[in-house]
């Protein structure tokens, strides 16, 4: 079973980034443009300050009847999000993204962000091993 270092899976993003003064329609523009369903959020020079995806768009803007021209990213966004190190693993990745009940997840070196995984990047062979994984857990916990 393949499981694989985080940097092999981002080793050709192209990170989509805003800062937090832009403005919502603008973020889901460029989302929507590039076919992502999340952005980052950084100050000039890459250090990470938070992220924006569809679920924030649809909880905290349209459900709360915020109007996306004049909303900015920064009032909306998930400001110090949870973070993976390159380093890591496929599985290490899914289990925090399981914990913090998260579907993208930053990769920072130090500070600075390098990528962002998402839960469709582990659509295969990995999640099969994490899904077995969190059986052979609960069957644990059962039995104890």
């Amino acid at each position: 079973m393949p499981n694989r270092r985080i940097r092999n899976i981002i080793r050709k993003q192209e990170l989509l980034s805003v800062t937090p003064k832009t403005p919502v329609r603008e973020a889901a523009r460029q989302m929507d443009a590039r076919n992502v369903a999340s952005a980052l959020v950084m100050e000039p020079g890459g250090r990470l300050l938070g992220i924006f995806t569809e679920r924030d768009l649809l909880r905290r803007v349209v459900a709360k009847g915020r109007d996306p021209d004049k909303t900015l990213i920064a009032d909306v966004m998930t400001a110090t999000p949870h973070t993976i190190s390159p380093q890591a693993t496929t599985l290490q990745a899914m289990r925090a993204m399981h914990e913090h009940k998260v579907r993208h997840l930053p990769v920072t070196d130090g500070e600075r962000a390098v990528g962002v995984l998402s839960i469709r990047d582990f659509l295969g062979d990995e999640l099969i091993e994490f899904l077995n994984e969190q059986e052979m857990r609960e069957r644990l916990w059962e039995e104890v």
